[in-house]
């Protein structure tokens, strides 16, 4: 299956499906010398492990790390970098009565249109399970930019449209701290609350919700991007686009630029810089030496227990419940996953410096 691979210098590919024996990654271009263990990479994968919140599913993969190449002694060798995260507890035969189903909202139909065959137990390729795989090769990566001074901080902006009260956030010294004691990675505690109560109220009533995660990179030198196809912005977009649950992604102001002036757009500059960030960090498809602002915004997760309509592969209409353990919404599971593929486009697009 091509499309599996990010990066051109710093490159990664994804393998393994939801209910297979394993998922992992393969990294090539990472350079040699940097400190690695496996405990480096558990530290992201046990973040994005589901907690004991409303929002998260009772599948519990321990999502325990194996480095099988790459690194000798502690240290990268500057060749390919193999991990492999074994499914422990997976039960594909949860999905038996859906092997011929197109299940609303999943991408049973265009697996199915595009290669004639599908994997039917938990959406296989296609499933979230994927990124932990994502996440397994970001907590690499993060470690490229961190020697660059680069940090990116993911969390939850708003769930089901309760948002979060953003004033002096983004400069907060402790927000990370704030994130990582936060079970929705909400660093708004009242709002975290609130996010609470209305999830464990849609659960009842078998549906699920979406909600927007917000990423700032700090440290972020300028220069970093290309000037036209691959620029910053585009390859930031891309990069989390291509997660699953991603419908649209914003750079600093966003959407919202297109209802103003370009007086009120512009950043003006004084002797110490930018007098302000509308741009998001990025202009011309490079990097300005600001923070980086993006936003993602995720749709509902599809598995829902109430009735739908749908056909099977002969194309005879049927209605299904969705039975198993699933997500109530993606967020905050989503959040590590974010911070990896961010993590995944400055660690390439650093490299391409070539220093």
């Amino acid at each position: 299956m091509a499309g599996n691979t990010i990066g051109s210098v710093f490159c990664v590919t994804t393998w393994g499906e939801s209910h297979g024996a394993a998922t992992g990654a393969v990294i090539d271009g990472c350079p040699a010398g940097m400190d690695l263990a496996e405990a480096d990479i558990q530290q992201a994968l046990d973040r994005r492990k589901p907690s004991t919140g409303a929002a998260s599913t009772s599948r519990g993969e321990k999502d325990s790390v194996e480095i099988l190449s790459g690194v000798f002694e502690g240290k990268t060798t500057g060749t390919p970098i193999a991990l492999l995260i074994r499914n422990i507890d997976a039960r594909p035969s949860n999905y038996d009565d859906l092997k011929d189903v197109f299940r609303p909202g999943h991408g049973d139909y265009t697996y199915y249109k595009k290669y004639g065959v599908r994997d039917w137990r938990g959406g296989g390729r296609a499933s979230g399970r994927e990124t932990v795989a994502r996440v397994a090769a970001g907590a690499v990566a993060q470690k490229v930019i961190a020697a660059a001074g680069m940090e990116v901080i993911a969390y939850t902006k708003s769930i089901g449209g309760i948002e979060i009260n953003t004033t002096g956030l983004i400069h907060s010294q402790d927000l990370k701290a704030k994130v990582r004691q936060s079970a929705l990675y909400c660093p708004d505690a009242q709002a975290a609350a609130a996010m609470e109560e209305r999830l464990a109220a849609v659960r009842k009533e078998g549906d699920t919700l979406g909600g927007v995660v917000e990423i700032i990179v700090r440290g972020c030198p300028a220069g970093l991007g290309e000037p036209v196809f691959d620029k910053m912005d585009a390859d930031l977009a891309k990069a989390l686009m291509s997660i699953g649950t991603v419908k649209a992604v914003e750079i600093g102001d966003g959407c919202a630029v297109a209802g103003q002036k370009g007086s009120q757009v512009n950043d003006p500059m004084g002797c110490a810089g930018f007098n302000k960030n509308s741009a998001g960090g990025i202009l011309a498809g490079i990097t300005t030496g600001q923070d980086i602002v993006v936003r993602v915004y995720c749709k509902p997760i599809p598995s829902i227990s109430q009735k739908q309509q749908t056909t099977d592969i002969q194309g005879n209409q049927r209605f299904i419940e969705i039975q198993g353990r699933h997500d109530i919404c993606v967020i905050p599971r989503i959040v590590p996953v974010c911070e990896a593929m961010v993590c995944l486009t400055l660690a390439d697009h650093w490299l391409r410096l070539g220093r």
